[in-house]
């Protein structure tokens, strides 16, 4: 019992309040405390409900409420206020007084009270603004709005940003020193952070609340070259450029393009521009503009671009920027004129910005013939204009297609691709700044791949010519090397040759390149001879164009219009010969038949065909076969025979001018030798008369010195010959003392011979006559005996004795004598 009496019994605080119904009577008493009550059985706790709008029943301790507080800065909005707006009195038990139903209040703080049951309380903070907030308020009670405008807390704005807010002052903006706006029902009005740093409304004004349930709207703040769109209720737009903060109308909104609402300008230069149209009338720099006018504004125009409301982007796919394309030398592009309908060639090098009112790029379609044709063996084109083909849709060679679309469907990331600085939508801050890396940083670079992009392109090689034809009947050889860009009426001439061995009609290939320089063309030719003998030759032409080169593709199938003439040539020159003599000299016959024969510069003329200018200017005669393997047979075997006969008359000759040149040599030794004598001698005589003469200048130079001296003796004769007498003089003195010291000499000598002859003569008187024959007798046999010694290698030599050649040798001298005697006693001892 204690228990539910204490759970009956109601106890409030202060700022505390409780709604209790009466159920006997279906009152609703507003206890306020500080207060405490003991609730009968028939009082029921509620609390009402703000979304249904109905009291709903609790227990006690949900039903006690606190006091709805609002402090400094804040303000109360209460729904359903008391008519004579005062509030229920704290510490007692009040009853509901007649309330305003409908109606809202506007209460700024500091307050606090319990409000009356029906009453509605939302406590809100005041709305502090920063220069670039705003807020947008709206009259729901236009009589109440006037009568309590003055009543509205407002601070006002100081610094700069409010001398800005005075220089852009707009209709519908709130200011302090304002006075009372047009406060009409339904009115927005905005309060912009530039005039108002802190703001309550009034009572008949209310904040309006943005998407996202947020009071304070964030302005924006753009910088240089940026811009925001703002689109007005009545369908206007209206463009801002920046530095500025932008404050919306209160009918206005911002666009947002990817969640941005501020744009950077587009940025253009001499080779980019914007396609823009006209969609309303307007006049700058004395110039109308007319709606529907389409406009292209390139950077020579200006530079940096803001959209205005009289302006519309035309896009193709997701680019606004329309850039030019970059044509290398040697390569070009088709631009069809979208007025005329013709398609021109765009040649580089260059930089090409197509006017897009007037002009597109195209590419142009080529069926997969002809791209076999022009450009043999090479898949990729191929497979390039396949699929050309398959965007157009249509099987049908010269058609062309648009450069964006084919730029879109050709590259599958064309979707992900990332979007170009000048096309990107952004809201983030980007101020300006430098950054400087300290490693070193690549320069930009621009790689360019336009194999497939531009004008259809031929290399015509060396050696090879093509013949351009269009559609206006118009012809052109181009001879390579040289790039030939086609125009887009322009096809390449096909021709058809003859191939394989012999050239037949039914074998034929296509081309539309024409081999004008050492062309080379082979063939069989059969032929038969004069004795009625097949023979087959085998041939290669060497085939050059010359003179005009409109005239090289006049005959279409040049190979079989030159096998054909030379194999009737050939065939009527075969026939004036035999067999034999043709397998003999069949190389010269068919070089001279085809050729001509050598002229004075040793030059043949070749056989030159005036329908197209070509000339056979060498032929290689590769094989000859005869048709009767007899007669093959026989004309090896003479051929075998000859050419013995021939290595023997060779071999002769060799040996004969071998012997010609060891004569020759020896003759021209001989000539060099007796050349070099006859040199000598003559070298020798002119020495000898060198030297005669320079003996006579010797001789003529001493008769002169003599002569000379001679004359100086002349002149000093008598002086001489004094000189001389005296000498005389001395010589006969001197003589005369010789002449006597030599007579006693001699005499003196005289008698020493005679003293010697005397003696001589007494010991001569003492020797014997035999003696004297003894010793004479000895030394003749000694004589003899050493000249034997002497002779014995003679008398060896000569196959004699020595005493028969001694003999002979000393027959009629003296020393015969002596041998005589030997001789005889050499006898005797042999007998």
């Amino acid at each position: 019992m204690p228990d539910e009496r204490r759970e009956r019994d109601l106890i409030l605080a202060p700022n505390e309040y409780a709604f209790i119904l009466d159920e006997t009577k279906g009152n609703i008493v507003n206890y306020v405390g500080p207060h405490k009550t003991s609730l009968a059985n028939t009082d029921q706790p509620v609390v009402f409900n703000d979304q249904t709008k109905r009291f709903g029943r609790c227990n006690l301790e949900t039903a006690i409420k606190a006091y709805a507080i609002s402090p400094e800065g804040w303000y109360v909005v209460l729904k359903n206020p008391a008519r004579d707006g005062k509030p229920p009195t704290p510490g007692t038990a009040n009853s509901l007084p007649e309330l305003n139903i409908g109606r809202k209040v506007n209460i700024p703080g500091p307050v606090a009270f319990a409000p009356w049951p029906g009453q509605m309380v939302r406590v809100i903070q005041g709305h502090h603004l920063r220069s670039n907030q705003y807020l947008i308020v709206r009259v729901y009670d236009e009589e109440a709005a006037r009568a309590n405008w003055k009543k509205a807390v407002i601070k006002p704005q100081t610094g700069p940003s409010a001398e800005m807010s005075d220089a852009a002052a707009e209709d519908g903006d709130v200011k302090p020193d304002k006075d009372t706006p047009d406060l009409t029902m339904g009115k927005l009005l905005v309060i912009k952070g530039t005039d108002v740093s802190f703001y309550i409304p009034p009572t008949g004004i209310e904040v309006v609340p943005d998407q996202n349930g947020q009071y304070i709207r964030e302005a924006v703040t753009l910088e240089r070259l940026e811009y925001c769109i703002l689109l007005n209720e009545d369908g206007n737009k209206r463009y801002i450029r920046g530095p500025a903060v932008v404050f919306p109308k209160p009918t206005e909104t911002f666009v947002k393009r990817e969640g941005a609402r501020k744009f950077r300008a587009i940025e253009l230069n001499e080779i980019s521009g914007l396609y823009i149209k006209v969609i309303a009338a307007y006049e700058e720099d004395d110039r109308e503009y007319k709606v529907g006018e389409e406009l292209f504004i390139t950077g020579k125009e200006q530079m940096i671009y803001f959209p205005r409301p009289e302006h519309a982007v035309i896009r193709y796919g997701e680019r606004e920027v329309n850039y030019a394309v970059a044509i290398p030398a040697g390569e070009a592009r088709y631009v069809l004129n979208r007025m005329t309908g013709q398609i021109t060639l765009k040649k580089g090098p260059c930089m090409f910005l197509a006017d897009p009112r007037k002009e597109v790029i195209a590419r142009r379609v080529i069926h997969p013939k002809l791209v076999e044709l022009w450009f043999p063996g090479n898949q990729e084109a191929l497979e390039y204009n396949r699929r050309l083909m398959d965007i157009t849709g249509r099987e049908k060679a010269g058609e062309f297609v648009m450069d964006q679309q084919v730029q879109k469907l050709l590259r599958k990331d064309a979707r992900t691709k990332e979007m170009k600085p000048e096309d990107r939508i952004t809201g983030e801050f980007s101020g300006d700044k430098f950054t400087r890396k300290q490693t070193f940083s690549r320069p930009r670079t621009v790689t360019l791949d336009t194999k497939y992009e531009g004008a259809v392109a031929i290399n015509v090689w060396t050696g090879y010519a093509v013949l351009v034809i269009s559609k206006t009947g118009n012809r052109k050889v181009i001879v390579g090397p040289q790039t030939c860009l086609l125009e887009y009426d322009e096809t390449l001439e096909t021709i058809e040759l003859s191939c394989g061995t012999p050239k037949r009609e039914d074998n034929l290939i296509k081309t539309v390149y024409l081999r004008v320089l050492h062309n080379k063309v082979s063939d069989v030719v059969e032929a038969e001879t004069g004795d009625l003998c097949q023979v087959r030759i085998y041939v290669s032409y060497r085939v050059n164009f010359e003179g005009e080169p409109e005239k090289w593709f006049n005959v279409e199938n040049y190979v079989k219009f030159l096998t054909d003439h030379i194999r009737s040539m050939l065939r009527h020159a075969i026939r004036q010969y035999g067999i034999e003599e043709f397998y003999t000299n069949a190389i010269q016959i068919v070089r001279d038949t085809v050729l001509g024969t050598a002229g004075e510069d040793g030059k043949r003329p070749g056989a030159l065909f005036e329908e197209n200018n070509m000339r056979i200017y060498d032929i290689e005669v590769l094989d000859i076969s005869i048709g009767d393997e007899d007669i093959g047979v026989l004309l090896v075997r003479a051929q075998h025979a000859a050419v013995e006969q021939t290595l023997e008359i060779a071999a002769e000759k060799k040996r004969l001018e071998v012997t010609e040149q060891k004569e020759s040599v020896k003759q021209n030794v001989a000539k060099v030798e007796a050349a070099t004598s006859q040199m000598m001698l003559s070298l020798r005589e002119e020495d000898v008369r060198s030297r005669a003469a320079l003996d006579a200048a010797k001789i003529e130079s001493e008769a002169e010195a003599q002569r000379k001296r001679l004359e100086a003796k002349l002149a000093d004769q008598q002086m001489l010959d004094q000189i001389y007498s005296a000498e005389l003089s001395r010589k006969r003195a001197g003589y005369n003392l010789e002449l006597s010291v030599a007579q006693q000499q001699m005499n003196q000598h005289i008698e020493e011979l005679r003293a010697d002859v005397e003696a001589v003569v007494s010991k001569a008187q003492a020797v014997s006559p035999q003696l004297a024959a003894a010793l004479r007798d000895f030394s003749d046999k000694t004589l003899a005996g050493k000249m034997a010694e002497t002779m014995a290698p003679l008398a060896i030599l000569g196959g004699k004795s020595i005493a028969e050649v001694f003999g002979s040798l000393l027959r009629g001298t003296a020393l015969e004598k002596v041998l005589i005697p030997a001789e005889s006693e050499t006898g005797a001892e042999d007998s």
